[in-house]
Parts: structure tokens; C-alpha cells; sequence
């Protein structure tokens, strides 16, 4: 029965299991346009290294990743466990985080974690506001908006001090997020809101209406433009957040 890969590159493609006469070497196959030998992905990973010693927001527990059993110690294997905050690094932050009664990061839909998505760059700005945002070149339809701004910069260091100066979206920059349908918001650092605001209600404009949070993301090599977007939360039954693995991949 042929296995059907679903439209990682826009369209759909049919694979059966070649016959052991089959040579692969002289087949054809056609994968959007291009043979496999030609078709080569560029994944970009936009998820920040985490252990011990990687920044946390402040008043949260500082992540310790420890190794329990080695070989060099004589154990049959390399074992570690780690604790952490689950909002730490690169995390999916679900309406539970802020909302009584909403959905957790294990109820979040998948379609909205996966698939196109617009980085755009803004360099130079530390309040994301709705007049930079109408500014904004979106495609006509975007529902995953990733901004790029000057903290991408700090993960250079990836065992950086905690730094209060990030740039975030102001109350309103969120409510436009909303009122144009986008389903998912990425920032570049550990909070889409602003250090200094007085409470939540960023996160509440954006999580009230659905809208699934990224945080802590690395876009370093990430340049304006239009991708794929892929980001897998660990599925954490019950939790408001969790960590994630997110990449982008160049059309």
C-alpha cells in the first residue's frame, strides 16, 4: 500500500516499496519538481541550546541538566535528567498559561505548529507596535509571524545573564496580531511582552483569542522571507507550557 507524504513542500507525492529488482540508482523519482538527488532541504534550526546555565526568566528555577550514571564511572550506560521551568528555552506557551481553564499545550491543535510562516525583520525597534507592524509586507493569508529583532543577537552566547532590555510587543501590537487572524506569534526571546509592563495582558490579548505563543526562538540565521515552519512542543499532559524544538525549512 503506497504511503502518502503529506505537503512538507506543497504538494503531495505517492511512494510504494521498490520490488528488490528495482534499481533506485536509475529510477527517476520526482519529489516538487526535483529528483531526490537533487532535492536538498535547507533546515534552519531556530531553537536556543538549553542546560545548565542557560538563562531563565527571573524568579524562575535555573535549569540544571546532570548526568546521574556514566561510563566513565563504571555504569553501564551515559544517563542524565534535567529540571527546569517549562517555560525555559525555546517553549510553546498554551492559553492555560494565562487563562483559567484553557487549553493546555497537549490540547494545542498541530496544523497550527506546522506550516507557512513569515519572519520579518526589525532590527532596530525595542516595542513591537501596530503602526511598525502595518509597515509590515505580510503574504496575503499569514497565520505564523516570527519576528527577528535585535535579541536574536544575544544567543551568541547561549549562557548569557538574563537580559531585561528585550524587544517585545506592546499591549495593542498584540490585539493587531489578532485582528488579523494569525495563529501563531514567535519572538526571539523569553517573553513576547515587555519586561517592565504592569501584567499579562500581552499574553491574554494573544492567548484569549487563541493564538499559540513561541518563545526564546534563535533567528540568527533566519533572513525576512517566507519558510516552514515546524515546532514540536513536548507533549506535557496538562501543562500550560513546554519546551520545543522548532525549525524553519527554505522553500
Amino acid at each position: 500500500m503506497p504511503l502518502t507524504c503529506r505537503r512538507l513542500c506543497g504538494i503531495r507525492s505517492n511512494f510504494s516499496r521498490p520490488s528488490k529488482e528495482h534499481d533506485l540508482r536509475r529510477e527517476k523519482r520526482f519529489f516538487c519538481g526535483r529528483s531526490w538527488k537533487e532535492r536538498v532541504l535547507k533546515v534552519i534550526d531556530i531553537s536556543v541550546s538549553l542546560g545548565t546555565g542557560s538563562p531563565v526568566w527571573p524568579g524562575d528555577p535555573d535549569i540544571l541538566l546532570e548526568q546521574y550514571r556514566s561510563l566513565s564511572g563504571g555504569d553501564a550506560s551515559n544517563d542524565s535528567r534535567i529540571a527546569c521551568s517549562v517555560h525555559s528555552g525555546t517553549h510553546v506557551d498554551a492559553p492555560a498559561h494565562f487563562i483559567e481553564n484553557g487549553a493546555t499545550v497537549d490540547q494545542l491543535p498541530m496544523d497550527v505548529l506546522m506550516g507557512d510562516a513569515a519572519v520579518v525583520e526589525l532590527p532596530d525597534d525595542d516595542i513591537i507596535t501596530p503602526e511598525l507592524l502595518a509597515g509590515l509586507a505580510l503574504p496575503a493569508g499569514t497565520e505564523r509571524l516570527l519576528f527577528k529583532t535585535k535579541n536574536s543577537a544575544l544567543w551568541r552566547d547561549p549562557r548569557h545573564d538574563f537580559h531585561p532590555d528585550f524587544a517585545a510587543l506592546s499591549t495593542d501590537a498584540a490585539a493587531w496580531v489578532v485582528r488579523q487572524g494569525i495563529r501563531l506569534v514567535g519572538v526571539d526571546y523569553l517573553s513576547v511582552q515587555l519586561y517592565g509592563d504592569a501584567g499579562p495582558d500581552t499574553h491574554r490579548i494573544l492567548l484569549e483569542a487563541g493564538v499559540v505563543i513561541l518563545e526564546g526562538l534563535d533567528l540568527r540565521n533566519a533572513r525576512q522571507g517566507s519558510y516552514r515552519l515546524i515546532c514540536l512542543p513536548l507533549k506535557l499532559a496538562g501543562s500550560e507550557a513546554a519546551p520545543a524544538r522548532a525549525v524553519l525549512i527554505e522553500p
